[in-house]
């Protein structure tokens, strides 16, 4: 199927699918900004963060842009330590600070 569609264009259909969940971190965070009446950064703006960084470090990889590629991977450990942030925080909350309840 790959092959009759041609491989330029999947990758194309990658980079642009890795752009919109990117691009639709701002459109969450706007959202939840809005709904709380104040500036916030929610969870999902991360995940987005993460995925479409992701998957443009795939399309950059596909492509080989080194500065594309730099950029991406940078972000993505940014992304990631905020996501484990998230978790340590909520494993904190069950658990308590020393894991005992």
């Amino acid at each position: 199927m790959i092959a009759a569609f041609g491989v330029e264009k999947v990758w194309l259909a990658i980079g642009f699918l890795g752009q919109a969940l990117f691009s639709a971190r701002f459109l969450v965070q706007w959202i939840a900004s809005e709904r709380a009446r104040k500036s916030i950064i929610p969870h999902a703006f991360w995940l987005f963060s993460v995925c479409g960084g992701a998957t443009l470090l795939a399309y950059a990889i596909y492509k080989k842009d080194p500065v594309f590629i730099t950029g991406q991977a940078a972000g993505l450990l940014i992304y990631s330590r905020n996501i484990y942030f998230i978790l340590r925080e909520r494993r904190l909350q069950k658990d308590g600070p020393m894991g005992v309840e």
